[in-house]
């Protein structure tokens, strides 16, 4: 088997169509026919033709019997609650055509049953990251808990509550929306965390913090309890393309004018596919 983890595409949808190609051929010549193939989240938004890369993964995802998914990431979420009509587009999206696209509610439906977490081996893939306080098998667990509010008929209610910056640091306490909230913050959001784990979202430009800010990205903070596993993610194109023993950042800017990134989990190859730069919506 081969397992191939593909970065954030935000709507690049001729890039992942010659990322994928590009796969399939790596893959052949290990005499591999079907490889796993899981997405980093951001599935959508920013690039230029988010419909046909949403319809196109789904495709892709309902005909593998498994063995291609993505997990949810913050722009995915976004898509969730415009489409639920709790919160308003963004100027800066690329969602029109979704929303207003006749399989509209296919897309949607299968988008909100989308992991938050996937396992696959010793590596577990989240959109952004994990809390230093939780070992790789809590964080799966956790990721459950949001899986089944998503999924199930109270998606608008917690939708509803997503939204907020609070709780910024985990506790076994917490209950309800928080605790929910908490999560979806972690594995969605996070970029920067203190050593005690409480985030910090207004930092997002770069990929480093100043140390006086007491900062720190979070795979970095001492005693990590996931630091075991490797923890593959995308969301941070300031931080670009990262490789460690247990640790894989993903998103190398595709939308953003950089490379949009895969690397295969069991031998570490790294196949890229050159992005050009996407003009946002109502800039000159």
């Amino acid at each position: 088997m081969k397992t191939y983890v593909i970065g954030d595409l935000q709507g690049c949808h001729e890039q992942a169509l010659a990322l994928l190609d590009r796969i399939r051929e790596h893959a052949a010549a290990d005499g591999v026919a079907e490889p796993a193939m899981l997405f980093a989240g951001d599935l959508i938004n920013r690039g230029p033709d988010s419909l046909s890369t949403l319809r196109h993964v789904r495709k892709l995802a309902m005909a593998s019997g498994g063995l291609i998914d993505s997990v949810l990431g913050n722009h995915d979420l976004h898509l969730l609650a415009v489409a639920y009509g709790l919160r308003p587009e963004h100027k800066s999206d690329t969602l029109a055509e979704i929303l207003h696209a006749p399989d509209r509610d296919e897309l949607i439906d299968w988008l909100r049953r989308r992991p938050l977490a996937i396992r696959s081996g010793e590596h577990i893939l989240v959109h952004a990251g994990l809390l230093p306080q939780w070992t790789g098998a809590q964080a799966m667990t956790l990721a459950a808990e949001v899986q089944a509010m998503l999924r199930g008929d109270g998606i608008e209610e917690f939708l509803a509550e997503m939204y907020g910056n609070a709780p910024a640091q985990w506790s076994d306490d917490l209950a309800g929306a928080d605790r929910l909230r908490c999560i979806i913050n972690a594995m969605t959001r996070l970029r920067f965390c203190s050593a005690d784990g409480v985030m910090d979202f207004k930092m997002k430009e770069s990929g480093t913090a100043d140390p006086s800010t007491g900062l720190m990205p979070w795979f970095d903070v001492p005693g990590r309890r996931s630091a075991r596993e490797t923890v593959v993610f995308g969301h941070w194109s300031a931080l670009g393309l990262k490789m460690k023993k247990n640790l894989i950042a993903l998103d190398s800017g595709c939308v953003w004018g950089g490379q949009l990134s895969a690397v295969c989990l069991e031998d570490r190859i790294l196949l890229q596919e050159q992005c050009p730069q996407f003009k946002e919506p109502g800039k000159k």
